[in-house]
């Protein structure tokens, strides 16, 4: 009777470890799928910033002070810009 026990016993932690190993695969999957995919939304992302790009040039029309110091900056920024780009 002992050895019909022992034998059921080892029966059962093979089996026990079988399906630990089979969980901890799993669980290893999962995590591996979840690598890949961040992978790829890494990549899309990346692709779509360096495919995908407005094409905005810097306006200072459209911009619309709202202040007397907004528009005195305006002023100031504008004869910047004409020194500096504009041929004399």
């Amino acid at each position: 009777m002992n050895f019909i026990k022992i034998i059921l016993v080892a029966v059962a932690l093979i089996v026990a470890a079988m399906l630990a190993f089979s969980v901890v695969g799993i669980v290893y999957s999962a995590l591996w799928y979840l690598f890949l995919l961040g992978v790829v939304a890494a990549c899309g992302a990346v692709g779509y910033k360096l495919l995908i790009k407005e094409k905005e040039s810097p306006q200072l029309e459209g911009k619309i002070p709202t202040t007397i110091a907004e528009m005195e900056n305006a002023d100031r920024t504008l004869e910047e810009y004409k020194r500096k780009y504009l041929p004399k």
